[in-house]
Protein backbone atom coordinates (compact mmCIF):
# COMPACT_ATOMS: atom_id res chain seq x y z
CA UNK A 1 0.00 0.00 0.00
CA UNK A 2 2.78 2.35 0.11
CA UNK A 3 4.03 1.63 -2.39
CA UNK A 4 1.42 2.23 -4.31
CA UNK A 5 0.83 5.75 -2.25
CA UNK A 6 4.54 6.58 -3.13
CA UNK A 7 3.83 5.79 -6.74
CA UNK A 8 0.81 7.98 -6.93
CA UNK A 9 2.61 11.12 -5.74
CA UNK A 10 5.16 10.39 -7.82
CA UNK A 11 2.68 10.71 -10.78
CA UNK A 12 0.82 13.89 -9.33
CA UNK A 13 3.98 15.87 -8.83
CA UNK A 14 5.55 14.81 -12.28
CA UNK A 15 1.94 16.46 -13.91
CA UNK A 16 2.20 19.11 -11.77
CA UNK A 17 6.05 20.30 -12.73
CA UNK A 18 4.72 19.93 -16.34
CA UNK A 19 2.10 22.12 -15.83
CA UNK A 20 4.25 25.04 -14.50
CA UNK A 21 6.89 24.40 -16.50
CA UNK A 22 4.09 24.37 -19.60
CA UNK A 23 2.92 28.12 -18.20
CA UNK A 24 6.07 29.03 -17.80
CA UNK A 25 7.15 28.32 -21.67
CA UNK A 26 4.04 30.27 -22.26
CA UNK A 27 5.37 33.50 -21.00
CA UNK A 28 6.87 35.84 -23.82
CA UNK A 29 10.89 36.70 -23.65
CA UNK A 30 12.32 40.10 -25.04
CA UNK A 31 12.94 40.59 -28.47
CA UNK A 32 16.40 40.27 -29.43
CA UNK A 33 18.68 42.56 -29.39
CA UNK A 34 19.73 44.69 -32.29
CA UNK A 35 23.71 45.49 -32.54
CA UNK A 36 25.69 47.36 -31.68
CA UNK A 37 24.60 48.13 -28.06
CA UNK A 38 26.13 49.99 -25.25
CA UNK A 39 28.10 49.17 -22.78
CA UNK A 40 27.14 49.58 -18.48
CA UNK A 41 29.29 52.55 -18.28
CA UNK A 42 27.84 54.19 -21.75
CA UNK A 43 24.01 53.44 -20.03
CA UNK A 44 25.22 55.55 -16.98
CA UNK A 45 26.77 58.16 -19.08
CA UNK A 46 23.54 58.56 -21.10
CA UNK A 47 21.76 58.74 -18.16
CA UNK A 48 23.32 61.78 -16.64
CA UNK A 49 21.89 63.92 -19.61
CA UNK A 50 23.79 67.08 -18.32
CA UNK A 51 27.54 67.36 -17.12
CA UNK A 52 29.04 70.50 -16.35
CA UNK A 53 32.65 71.71 -17.87
CA UNK A 54 34.72 73.47 -15.87
CA UNK A 55 37.33 75.81 -17.86
CA UNK A 56 39.85 76.87 -15.81
CA UNK A 57 43.49 78.03 -15.00
CA UNK A 58 45.86 80.99 -16.05
CA UNK A 59 43.77 81.90 -19.12
CA UNK A 60 41.50 82.68 -16.30
CA UNK A 61 43.53 85.73 -15.17
CA UNK A 62 44.80 86.74 -18.71
CA UNK A 63 41.74 87.17 -20.19
CA UNK A 64 42.82 84.99 -22.77
CA UNK A 65 40.62 81.85 -24.72
CA UNK A 66 44.46 79.85 -25.26
CA UNK A 67 47.00 80.46 -23.60
CA UNK A 68 50.78 80.86 -25.18
CA UNK A 69 52.14 78.71 -22.76
CA UNK A 70 54.64 81.63 -21.77
CA UNK A 71 52.75 82.65 -18.78
CA UNK A 72 54.56 83.04 -15.26
CA UNK A 73 52.87 80.14 -12.74
CA UNK A 74 53.03 83.36 -10.69
CA UNK A 75 49.55 84.78 -12.20
CA UNK A 76 47.90 82.27 -11.17
CA UNK A 77 46.16 83.35 -7.43
CA UNK A 78 42.39 82.06 -7.13
CA UNK A 79 42.41 83.49 -3.39
CA UNK A 80 38.51 82.52 -2.81
CA UNK A 81 38.67 79.00 -4.60
CA UNK A 82 35.89 76.89 -3.56
CA UNK A 83 35.31 73.56 -4.90
CA UNK A 84 32.85 72.82 -2.85
CA UNK A 85 30.46 75.78 -3.96
CA UNK A 86 31.51 74.44 -7.47
CA UNK A 87 30.08 71.10 -6.68
CA UNK A 88 27.26 72.21 -4.54
CA UNK A 89 25.89 74.94 -7.73
CA UNK A 90 26.35 72.00 -9.92
CA UNK A 91 23.96 69.46 -8.29
CA UNK A 92 21.11 72.01 -7.15
CA UNK A 93 21.29 72.66 -11.52
CA UNK A 94 21.15 69.05 -11.91
CA UNK A 95 24.55 67.97 -12.96
CA UNK A 96 26.08 64.61 -11.82
CA UNK A 97 29.44 64.90 -13.56
CA UNK A 98 32.11 67.68 -13.62
CA UNK A 99 34.99 67.69 -16.05
CA UNK A 100 37.69 69.89 -14.79
CA UNK A 101 40.54 71.13 -17.51
CA UNK A 102 43.35 69.71 -15.61
CA UNK A 103 45.92 70.88 -18.19
CA UNK A 104 44.72 73.37 -21.18
CA UNK A 105 46.78 73.86 -24.10
CA UNK A 106 48.79 76.40 -22.37
CA UNK A 107 50.55 73.40 -20.52
CA UNK A 108 49.72 74.46 -17.19
CA UNK A 109 48.83 71.78 -14.53
CA UNK A 110 46.41 72.26 -11.78
CA UNK A 111 48.05 69.80 -9.77
CA UNK A 112 51.50 69.50 -8.53
CA UNK A 113 52.58 66.90 -11.59
CA UNK A 114 55.90 65.82 -10.75
CA UNK A 115 56.77 65.73 -14.56
CA UNK A 116 56.80 69.51 -14.65
CA UNK A 117 57.20 73.16 -12.77
CA UNK A 118 54.61 74.77 -14.78
CA UNK A 119 51.90 73.91 -12.83
CA UNK A 120 50.19 74.60 -9.30
CA UNK A 121 53.54 73.95 -7.29
CA UNK A 122 54.80 76.79 -8.51
CA UNK A 123 52.51 79.81 -8.03
CA UNK A 124 51.76 81.75 -4.94
CA UNK A 125 48.20 80.04 -4.29
CA UNK A 126 48.24 78.32 -1.29
CA UNK A 127 51.89 79.11 -1.27
CA UNK A 128 52.46 76.34 -3.77
CA UNK A 129 50.72 73.45 -2.16
CA UNK A 130 47.35 73.98 -3.43
CA UNK A 131 46.08 70.91 -6.13
CA UNK A 132 42.56 71.98 -7.97
CA UNK A 133 41.97 68.17 -8.58
CA UNK A 134 42.13 67.51 -5.26
CA UNK A 135 40.30 70.03 -3.60
CA UNK A 136 37.32 69.30 -6.70
CA UNK A 137 37.70 65.22 -5.99
CA UNK A 138 37.28 66.27 -2.48
CA UNK A 139 34.38 68.22 -2.66
CA UNK A 140 32.31 66.09 -4.81
CA UNK A 141 33.51 62.77 -2.69
CA UNK A 142 31.94 64.60 0.43
CA UNK A 143 28.63 65.81 -1.34
CA UNK A 144 27.97 62.44 -2.80
CA UNK A 145 25.93 62.18 -6.11
CA UNK A 146 28.84 63.97 -8.21
CA UNK A 147 31.05 62.44 -10.29
CA UNK A 148 34.46 63.75 -11.75
CA UNK A 149 36.33 63.82 -14.61
CA UNK A 150 39.39 65.37 -16.35
CA UNK A 151 40.73 67.27 -19.32
CA UNK A 152 44.67 66.71 -20.21
CA UNK A 153 44.87 68.79 -23.46
CA UNK A 154 47.36 66.37 -25.69
CA UNK A 155 48.22 70.38 -27.72
CA UNK A 156 51.11 71.75 -24.93
CA UNK A 157 52.56 74.94 -26.10
CA UNK A 158 54.92 74.91 -22.67
CA UNK A 159 56.13 71.86 -22.80
CA UNK A 160 59.39 71.59 -24.87
CA UNK A 161 59.09 68.06 -25.70
CA UNK A 162 56.00 68.85 -27.75
CA UNK A 163 57.36 68.05 -31.17
CA UNK A 164 59.54 65.48 -30.51
CA UNK A 165 56.81 62.21 -30.43
CA UNK A 166 58.71 60.02 -28.61
CA UNK A 167 59.72 62.27 -25.90
CA UNK A 168 55.99 63.70 -25.79
CA UNK A 169 54.02 60.89 -25.84
CA UNK A 170 56.24 59.59 -22.81
CA UNK A 171 55.35 62.78 -21.04
CA UNK A 172 51.55 62.37 -21.39
CA UNK A 173 51.46 59.24 -20.52
CA UNK A 174 53.38 60.24 -17.40
CA UNK A 175 50.66 62.65 -16.56
CA UNK A 176 47.94 60.42 -17.24
CA UNK A 177 49.05 58.01 -15.19
CA UNK A 178 49.26 60.45 -12.49
CA UNK A 179 45.93 61.40 -12.56
CA UNK A 180 44.42 58.31 -13.00
CA UNK A 181 46.38 56.68 -10.02
CA UNK A 182 46.29 59.72 -7.54
CA UNK A 183 42.60 60.31 -8.00
CA UNK A 184 40.65 57.81 -7.50
CA UNK A 185 37.64 56.87 -9.57
CA UNK A 186 37.35 59.55 -12.78
CA UNK A 187 34.13 58.67 -14.96
CA UNK A 188 35.35 60.62 -17.82
CA UNK A 189 38.38 61.56 -19.53
CA UNK A 190 38.44 64.05 -22.35
CA UNK A 191 40.90 63.86 -25.40
CA UNK A 192 40.48 66.03 -28.76
CA UNK A 193 42.48 67.36 -31.43
CA UNK A 194 42.63 71.00 -31.26
CA UNK A 195 45.86 72.92 -31.79
CA UNK A 196 46.79 76.26 -33.64
CA UNK A 197 48.13 77.10 -36.89
CA UNK A 198 52.06 76.70 -37.75
CA UNK A 199 52.64 74.08 -34.55
CA UNK A 200 55.53 71.50 -34.40
CA UNK A 201 54.44 68.35 -36.52
CA UNK A 202 53.43 65.81 -33.74
CA UNK A 203 51.81 62.32 -33.59
CA UNK A 204 50.13 61.72 -30.48
CA UNK A 205 49.83 57.55 -29.39
CA UNK A 206 46.33 57.66 -28.99
CA UNK A 207 45.62 53.62 -29.23
CA UNK A 208 48.35 53.64 -26.34
CA UNK A 209 46.82 56.57 -24.43
CA UNK A 210 43.45 54.89 -24.84
CA UNK A 211 44.82 51.70 -23.70
CA UNK A 212 46.57 53.15 -20.54
CA UNK A 213 43.31 55.00 -19.69
CA UNK A 214 41.33 51.47 -19.62
CA UNK A 215 43.67 49.83 -17.57
CA UNK A 216 43.52 52.10 -14.90
CA UNK A 217 39.90 52.57 -14.61
CA UNK A 218 37.36 49.97 -15.76
CA UNK A 219 34.68 51.99 -15.48
CA UNK A 220 35.48 54.97 -16.92
CA UNK A 221 34.76 57.13 -20.91
CA UNK A 222 37.20 57.88 -22.55
CA UNK A 223 35.58 60.99 -25.07
CA UNK A 224 37.34 62.28 -28.60
CA UNK A 225 36.60 62.32 -32.17
CA UNK A 226 36.47 58.82 -32.27
CA UNK A 227 35.66 57.63 -28.92
CA UNK A 228 36.43 54.38 -27.85
CA UNK A 229 33.25 55.30 -25.45
CA UNK A 230 31.84 59.01 -26.39
CA UNK A 231 31.75 60.89 -29.65
CA UNK A 232 32.17 64.58 -30.40
CA UNK A 233 28.83 66.40 -31.86
CA UNK A 234 30.96 68.09 -34.50
CA UNK A 235 30.76 71.66 -33.42
CA UNK A 236 30.55 73.35 -30.32
CA UNK A 237 27.34 75.02 -30.05
CA UNK A 238 25.61 72.16 -28.43
CA UNK A 239 23.68 71.39 -31.04
CA UNK A 240 22.95 67.58 -32.53
CA UNK A 241 21.77 66.78 -35.56
CA UNK A 242 17.96 66.21 -36.19
CA UNK A 243 19.01 62.76 -37.28
CA UNK A 244 21.22 61.52 -34.26
CA UNK A 245 21.97 57.85 -34.06
CA UNK A 246 24.20 56.85 -30.85
CA UNK A 247 25.88 54.20 -33.84
CA UNK A 248 28.17 54.69 -36.33
CA UNK A 249 31.50 53.52 -37.48
CA UNK A 250 34.94 54.28 -35.96
CA UNK A 251 36.85 53.15 -38.99
CA UNK A 252 35.90 56.05 -40.62
CA UNK A 253 36.76 58.50 -37.74
CA UNK A 254 40.15 60.04 -37.01
CA UNK A 255 40.97 62.85 -34.09
CA UNK A 256 41.24 66.39 -35.50
CA UNK A 257 39.59 65.73 -38.79
CA UNK A 258 37.52 68.37 -40.08
CA UNK A 259 35.99 66.91 -42.88
CA UNK A 260 34.34 64.34 -40.64
CA UNK A 261 31.89 66.46 -38.99
CA UNK A 262 28.79 66.37 -40.57
CA UNK A 263 29.24 62.07 -39.89
CA UNK A 264 29.95 63.08 -36.31
CA UNK A 265 26.53 65.36 -36.19
CA UNK A 266 24.64 62.57 -37.44
CA UNK A 267 26.06 59.17 -36.47
CA UNK A 268 25.06 55.86 -38.93
CA UNK A 269 22.32 53.84 -38.77
CA UNK A 270 24.48 51.10 -40.15
CA UNK A 271 27.34 51.71 -37.92
CA UNK A 272 28.64 48.79 -35.94
CA UNK A 273 30.26 50.69 -32.97
CA UNK A 274 28.10 52.26 -30.17
CA UNK A 275 29.72 55.52 -29.74
CA UNK A 276 27.12 58.16 -28.46
CA UNK A 277 27.51 61.55 -29.21
CA UNK A 278 28.43 64.67 -26.54
CA UNK A 279 27.51 68.55 -27.58
CA UNK A 280 29.57 70.67 -25.81
CA UNK A 281 28.72 74.44 -25.46
CA UNK A 282 29.41 77.35 -22.63
CA UNK A 283 26.71 79.24 -21.22
CA UNK A 284 28.89 82.50 -21.87
CA UNK A 285 30.41 83.43 -25.29
CA UNK A 286 34.12 82.09 -24.13
CA UNK A 287 35.64 78.79 -22.23
CA UNK A 288 37.45 80.78 -19.66
CA UNK A 289 35.75 83.32 -17.72
CA UNK A 290 36.22 87.24 -19.05
CA UNK A 291 35.17 90.14 -16.70
CA UNK A 292 33.50 91.10 -19.51
CA UNK A 293 30.77 88.61 -20.44
CA UNK A 294 27.76 87.38 -19.34
CA UNK A 295 25.83 84.06 -19.38
CA UNK A 296 22.95 83.44 -22.36
CA UNK A 297 19.69 83.95 -21.83
CA UNK A 298 17.85 81.33 -20.50
CA UNK A 299 16.02 81.03 -24.12
CA UNK A 300 19.23 80.04 -25.80
CA UNK A 301 19.67 78.00 -22.99
CA UNK A 302 16.39 75.75 -23.63
CA UNK A 303 16.94 75.91 -27.26
CA UNK A 304 20.29 74.18 -26.25
CA UNK A 305 18.72 71.61 -24.06
CA UNK A 306 15.89 70.50 -26.92
CA UNK A 307 18.57 70.24 -29.49
CA UNK A 308 21.19 67.97 -27.64
CA UNK A 309 19.23 66.18 -24.76
CA UNK A 310 16.01 66.52 -27.22
CA UNK A 311 18.60 64.52 -29.77
CA UNK A 312 19.49 61.54 -28.41
CA UNK A 313 22.71 63.05 -26.65
CA UNK A 314 24.54 64.70 -23.61
CA UNK A 315 24.96 67.97 -22.78
CA UNK A 316 28.38 69.33 -21.63
CA UNK A 317 28.06 72.72 -20.16
CA UNK A 318 30.77 74.40 -20.19
CA UNK A 319 30.25 76.78 -16.58
CA UNK A 320 34.11 78.95 -15.34
CA UNK A 321 35.26 79.93 -12.26
CA UNK A 322 36.30 83.27 -12.31
CA UNK A 323 39.45 84.82 -10.97
CA UNK A 324 38.54 84.38 -7.48
CA UNK A 325 38.55 80.63 -7.68
CA UNK A 326 34.30 80.49 -7.31
CA UNK A 327 31.60 80.18 -10.14
CA UNK A 328 30.23 83.92 -10.47
CA UNK A 329 26.70 84.67 -8.95
CA UNK A 330 25.39 85.57 -12.47
CA UNK A 331 26.20 82.39 -13.43
CA UNK A 332 24.69 80.57 -10.82
CA UNK A 333 21.45 82.39 -11.02
CA UNK A 334 21.11 81.34 -14.97
CA UNK A 335 21.88 77.97 -13.53
CA UNK A 336 18.85 78.45 -11.36
CA UNK A 337 16.97 79.38 -13.73
CA UNK A 338 17.44 76.93 -16.12
CA UNK A 339 16.90 74.15 -13.64
CA UNK A 340 13.96 75.75 -12.88
CA UNK A 341 12.57 75.84 -16.35
CA UNK A 342 13.09 72.16 -17.08
CA UNK A 343 11.47 71.30 -13.98
CA UNK A 344 8.48 73.36 -14.81
CA UNK A 345 8.19 72.02 -18.03
CA UNK A 346 8.76 68.14 -17.50
CA UNK A 347 7.47 67.56 -13.94
CA UNK A 348 3.75 67.17 -15.19
CA UNK A 349 3.42 64.40 -17.81
CA UNK A 350 -0.43 65.23 -19.13
CA UNK A 351 -0.63 61.53 -20.61
CA UNK A 352 -0.94 60.02 -17.46
CA UNK A 353 -4.60 61.06 -17.95
CA UNK A 354 -5.26 59.65 -20.90
CA UNK A 355 -6.38 55.84 -21.47
CA UNK A 356 -3.70 54.06 -23.91
CA UNK A 357 -3.59 51.59 -26.63
CA UNK A 358 -1.67 50.13 -29.08
CA UNK A 359 -1.57 48.86 -32.69
CA UNK A 360 -0.56 44.97 -31.80
CA UNK A 361 1.56 44.12 -28.30
CA UNK A 362 4.08 41.20 -28.65
CA UNK A 363 2.86 38.35 -27.08
CA UNK A 364 -0.68 39.80 -26.97
CA UNK A 365 -2.63 41.68 -24.24
CA UNK A 366 -1.36 39.24 -20.96
CA UNK A 367 2.02 40.19 -21.76
CA UNK A 368 5.09 42.11 -20.13
CA UNK A 369 5.14 44.54 -23.44
CA UNK A 370 2.03 46.43 -23.11
CA UNK A 371 1.40 50.37 -23.94
CA UNK A 372 1.20 51.08 -20.15
CA UNK A 373 4.90 50.67 -19.73
CA UNK A 374 5.19 54.08 -21.46
CA UNK A 375 3.78 55.49 -18.20
CA UNK A 376 6.09 54.14 -15.64
CA UNK A 377 9.15 55.30 -13.86
CA UNK A 378 11.77 53.03 -16.11
CA UNK A 379 12.89 54.45 -18.96
CA UNK A 380 15.66 51.57 -19.93
CA UNK A 381 14.10 48.41 -19.21
CA UNK A 382 10.47 48.32 -19.47
CA UNK A 383 8.81 49.21 -22.87
CA UNK A 384 6.29 48.55 -25.42
CA UNK A 385 6.80 46.40 -28.67
CA UNK A 386 4.24 45.39 -30.90
CA UNK A 387 4.39 42.35 -32.84
CA UNK A 388 7.92 41.07 -34.14
CA UNK A 389 6.56 41.04 -38.05
CA UNK A 390 4.79 44.01 -37.69
CA UNK A 391 8.22 46.38 -38.69
CA UNK A 392 6.63 49.45 -39.71
CA UNK A 393 3.15 51.43 -39.33
CA UNK A 394 3.00 50.46 -35.82
CA UNK A 395 1.45 53.39 -33.19
CA UNK A 396 0.58 53.73 -29.96
CA UNK A 397 -2.32 56.12 -28.97
CA UNK A 398 -3.72 58.28 -25.96
CA UNK A 399 -7.23 59.49 -25.33
CA UNK A 400 -8.03 61.60 -22.91
CA UNK A 401 -11.44 62.67 -21.85
CA UNK A 402 -10.84 66.09 -21.31
CA UNK A 403 -9.06 68.46 -23.56
CA UNK A 404 -5.35 68.16 -23.97
CA UNK A 405 -3.20 71.40 -24.08
CA UNK A 406 0.53 70.89 -24.38
CA UNK A 407 3.57 72.27 -27.01
CA UNK A 408 6.50 69.64 -26.19
CA UNK A 409 6.26 65.91 -26.81
CA UNK A 410 8.64 63.96 -25.54
CA UNK A 411 9.80 60.17 -26.50
CA UNK A 412 12.21 57.27 -25.75
CA UNK A 413 13.47 53.81 -26.95
CA UNK A 414 14.84 50.98 -24.64
CA UNK A 415 18.47 51.80 -25.98
CA UNK A 416 19.68 49.18 -23.79
CA UNK A 417 18.29 47.02 -26.67
CA UNK A 418 19.68 49.00 -29.65
CA UNK A 419 18.64 52.21 -31.43
CA UNK A 420 16.06 51.32 -33.80
CA UNK A 421 13.62 54.17 -34.64
CA UNK A 422 14.57 55.81 -38.10
CA UNK A 423 11.18 56.94 -38.65
CA UNK A 424 8.35 58.51 -37.02
CA UNK A 425 4.97 60.91 -36.93
CA UNK A 426 2.60 62.55 -34.47
CA UNK A 427 -0.87 63.19 -34.96
CA UNK A 428 -2.98 65.29 -32.67
CA UNK A 429 -7.11 64.66 -33.28
CA UNK A 430 -6.07 63.53 -36.67
CA UNK A 431 -3.64 66.40 -37.68
CA UNK A 432 -0.01 65.99 -38.07
CA UNK A 433 1.87 67.97 -35.22
CA UNK A 434 5.53 66.48 -35.80
CA UNK A 435 7.74 64.57 -37.93
CA UNK A 436 11.44 63.22 -37.32
CA UNK A 437 14.04 60.42 -37.91
CA UNK A 438 15.85 59.19 -34.94
CA UNK A 439 14.77 58.88 -31.31
CA UNK A 440 17.17 57.17 -29.12
CA UNK A 441 17.59 57.82 -24.97
CA UNK A 442 15.02 60.77 -25.78
CA UNK A 443 13.58 62.44 -28.48
CA UNK A 444 11.88 65.98 -27.61
CA UNK A 445 9.71 67.67 -30.07
CA UNK A 446 9.09 71.52 -29.39
CA UNK A 447 5.60 72.20 -31.64
CA UNK A 448 6.58 75.19 -33.97
CA UNK A 449 3.14 76.20 -34.02
CA UNK A 450 3.30 76.20 -30.24
CA UNK A 451 0.34 74.79 -27.84
CA UNK A 452 -2.18 72.68 -29.45
CA UNK A 453 -5.36 71.46 -28.25
CA UNK A 454 -7.00 67.89 -28.46
CA UNK A 455 -8.00 64.84 -26.46
CA UNK A 456 -6.08 61.85 -29.17
CA UNK A 457 -2.46 61.76 -29.57
CA UNK A 458 -1.12 59.31 -31.76
CA UNK A 459 2.78 58.45 -32.25
CA UNK A 460 3.28 56.21 -35.52
CA UNK A 461 6.42 54.81 -36.02
CA UNK A 462 6.89 54.40 -39.69
CA UNK A 463 10.25 52.92 -40.40
CA UNK A 464 12.53 50.81 -38.10
CA UNK A 465 15.72 48.87 -38.23
CA UNK A 466 13.82 46.10 -35.98
CA UNK A 467 10.56 45.63 -33.85
CA UNK A 468 10.10 49.28 -32.13
CA UNK A 469 10.71 49.37 -28.14
CA UNK A 470 9.24 52.13 -26.79
CA UNK A 471 9.98 53.47 -22.92
CA UNK A 472 8.24 56.63 -22.39
CA UNK A 473 6.26 58.55 -23.56
CA UNK A 474 5.45 61.93 -21.94
CA UNK A 475 2.80 65.20 -23.26
CA UNK A 476 4.40 68.43 -21.61
CA UNK A 477 3.50 72.12 -21.64
CA UNK A 478 7.03 74.38 -21.75
CA UNK A 479 5.57 78.11 -20.58
CA UNK A 480 8.62 79.67 -21.74
CA UNK A 481 8.07 78.41 -25.61
CA UNK A 482 6.29 81.30 -27.62
CA UNK A 483 7.32 80.89 -31.72
CA UNK A 484 4.41 82.94 -31.97
CA UNK A 485 6.76 86.25 -30.78
CA UNK A 486 10.27 85.20 -32.47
Amino acid sequence: MAKLWCFLCAIILLQVSKAVISKREQVTTPPLPILPLPSFSQLKWQERELIMFLHFGVNTFTDSEWGTGKENPAIFNPVGLDANQWVNVAAEAGFSLMILTAKHHDGFCLWPSKYTDHSVASSPWKNGHGDVVQELVHAAKNHGGVDVGLYLSPWDRHDKRYGHDLEYNEYYLAQLQELLNKYGSIREIWFDGAKGSNVPNMSYYFSDWFSMVKELQTSINVFSDAGPDVRWVGNEMGFAGSTCWSTINRTSLSIGNGSIVDYLNTGDPKGTDWLPAECDVSIRKGWFWHKSESPKRLSILLDIYYNSVGRNCVLLFNVPPNSSGLISENDVQRLIEFRGAIDKIFSTNLAEKCSIRASSQRGGKDSDFGPENVLDGDHLWTYWTPKEEELEDNWIEFKCIDELRFNVIRIQEAIGLGQRIKQHEVYVDGKKVAKGTTVGHKRLHRLEEGVVKGQIVRIKILKSRAVPLISSIGLHYDPFWHPNKM
